[in-house]
């Protein structure tokens, strides 16, 4: 599926790498130019910011009972969640000013709307490559379908889903004209305990949608289960990223840094090139062969019309001439000449 001018997803092949930005900015655009610049070095092919406000986020009721899901604020009262939605919100004006920003280093930019309005900006003003949806908003599927007839490539995150809601939002876009879905493992929880990731899901969504591209959505720690994604066919990887992770934030924790970014990635092309085909041939050189197989020796001196038997016959190596399989038909076979004890048998020894 072509997701941008200049990517296209298929399973198995290269994974297009999402640094998600999120709200890892804290409301800190200079910041963000950073995290745009480190994402770009570390390999990574797009990042993606959170296009949401104070009004389409939560509801008034959130902003009374003031709880905080991110450990960070929990137990603080300095801080209420509506200021803090406030603090790392990014504006409109902000946003395209990381897209063009994106643009002059090279690196793919979008955004996951929350709303209409912010589908709305980032289809028209930012031109967006493609929509990515949250998981919190597969199941909305009112939404689904206004995001779908942008006609843009959609990528669906599948955390705190059933497969049924899966299937609902997949068949709520492929009805509103829109067969451009990439759908995306997921479990939205920062972090997930390994036992609860079930990577085999990505096997299961492959089976279950065989046209379209499936990629695996990551909050775990590190690098390995990413990595391990790749293994099983995931034609993208989304990670949150950030500069430092014991920074103040919510989602500085369960970020790859810079260096875990470059790994993911050069891990990433390092086991589909290492993947390769699913015939088996042998891809060593012949040199290679010869150098390791084995030839027939013999065991003893033999004179000129001795016959071989079994006991007079080993296996050493380089190979190159007569290999253990003709072992069948050498046997009683005579020689033509005197020969010592280890001589490598060839096919001129023999009458």
């Amino acid at each position: 599926m072509k997701l941008t001018k200049s990517h296209n997803l298929e399973n198995y092949k290269k994974p297009y790498i999402i640094a998600e930005l999120g709200s890892n900015h804290n409301g800190d655009m200079e910041f963000a130019k950073k995290l745009i610049v480190e994402a770009k070095e570390s390999g990574a092919d797009c990042v993606k910011f959170q296009s949401w406000s104070k009004d389409t986020i939560f509801s008034k009721k959130k902003y009374e009972d003031n709880y905080f899901v991110a450990d960070d604020y929990r137990d603080r009262d300095d801080y209420t969640l509506e200021e803090i939605v406030e603090e790392y919100a990014i504006s409109e004006q902000e946003l395209l000013s990381m897209k063009e920003f994106s643009d002059q280093i090279g690196i793919d930019c979008t955004s996951t709307p929350f709303s209409r309005r912010e589908a709305d900006f980032l289809v028209n003003k930012m031109q967006t490559p493609f929509i990515k949806v949250a998981s919190m908003d597969l199941n909305n599927y009112p939404f689904l379908e206004y995001l779908a007839k942008k006609g843009k490539p959609m990528i669906i995150s599948t955390g705190l889903s059933e497969l049924y809601e899966i299937d609902r939002a997949v068949k709520t876009i492929e009805e509103a004209g829109n067969n451009q879905i990439t759908i995306l493992h997921c479990v939205a929880t920062y972090p997930p305990e390994d036992g609860d990731v079930n990577l085999n899901n990505i096997k299961t969504l492959m089976s279950a949608y065989p046209e379209y591209p499936v990629g695996f959505s990551d909050h775990t720690l590190g690098t390995t289960i990413p990595l391990s994604a790749v293994t099983l066919g995931a034609c993208l990887i989304e990670k949150h990223f950030t500069l430092d992770k014991e920074m103040e934030g919510w989602d500085h924790k369960i970020s790859a840094t810079k260096e875990e970014m470059k790994a993911i990635v050069g891990g990433s092309k390092r086991i589909v090139e290492a993947m390769g085909s699913f015939r088996i041939s042998a891809t060593e050189s012949n040199e290679k062969k010869i150098e390791f197989r084995r030839s027939i020796v013999i065991t003893r001196d033999m004179a000129k019309g001795d016959m071989i038997k079994i006991e007079d016959i080993d296996y050493k190596r380089p190979g190159g001439n007569l290999n253990p399989e003709m072992t069948e038909f050498i046997i009683g076979q005579k020689v033509n000449k005197d020969l010592k004890s280890d001589h490598i048998l060839i096919q001129s020894d023999i009458c």
